[in-house]
């Protein structure tokens, strides 16, 4: 082999770009898990606190086991957050770009969850299909509303016909007789 096939490099095409600026470091992110972990624990360790933590006659109360389990988790976050400040990291947690690309895929998801509260499963399902194919994958629009019809026939095949389970509907399955 010579050095200069030893030196070949893959271009990753998805990569962020090598001036994306950093948004977070690990160890910001990881101190706020912690917080937020920390406090869920204490939640839990309260609200099963009040529910009952001691054993009666018939055996442990209904709180006994995930109050213990909250204090683990407590734990560990402490133990986290220690380590944290122990061990000072400034690694990037995420760049710019990269942030872009992750929001490019929870939004549309998040819109997805609260309109299917009023356009249906099937209805949302279907934008929710199209837009990813041809927004974000960039393929044609034909091929795009082909699969999201596909599926969401299949989908409501499987649930409303063959399963008969019940789904959030909307307006146009109202229209249906579903």
């Amino acid at each position: 082999m010579t050095k200069s096939d030893t030196e070949i490099v893959v271009e990753d095409p998805t990569a962020p770009a090598e001036d994306s600026p950093p948004i977070a470091s690990t160890r910001t992110v990881d101190t706020v898990v912690m917080i937020l972990l920390l406090a869920l624990a204490g939640l839990m360790a309260f609200d099963n606190w009040r529910t009952g933590i001691s054993w009666d006659a018939s055996g442990p109360q209904a709180g006994y086991f995930p109050f213990y389990l909250s204090l683990i988790l407590a734990a560990a976050s402490l133990w986290g957050l220690a380590k944290g400040f122990i061990e000072r990291s400034d690694r990037v947690f995420v760049q710019r770009d990269q942030f872009k690309r992750v929001l490019q895929i929870f939004v549309p998801t998040l819109l997805y969850v609260v309109v299917m509260q009023w356009l249906g499963l099937y209805v949302a399902s279907f934008i929710l299909i199209v837009g990813f194919m041809g927004l974000i994958g960039r393929i044609a629009w034909w091929k795009s509303v082909l699969t999201a019809v596909i599926f969401t026939v299949a989908m409501f095949i499987t649930f409303e016909i063959a399963f008969d389970v019940i789904m959030p509907k909307g307006p146009l399955e109202a229209l249906l007789g579903y």
